[in-house]
């Protein structure tokens, strides 16, 4: 797997994980625990893409 596409599907990952997260918003029963466990793996993702793309 060359870099790029290495890139292009962790940027798939943070998008997906962005839409899990704003859907777990959205219903009021979500545990917080959940909301605060991918918006960390959000956050994982996005700095590995950073790093990868410097």
């Amino acid at each position: 797997m060359s870099m790029s596409s290495h890139i292009t599907e962790l940027q798939k990952k943070h998008a997906e994980l962005s839409d899990k997260v704003e859907s777990y918003e959205r219903h009021p029963g979500t545990d917080g625990l959940d909301i605060a466990m991918l918006k960390k793996q959000k956050l994982r993702l996005k700095e590995e893409i950073s790093r990868l793309s410097s």
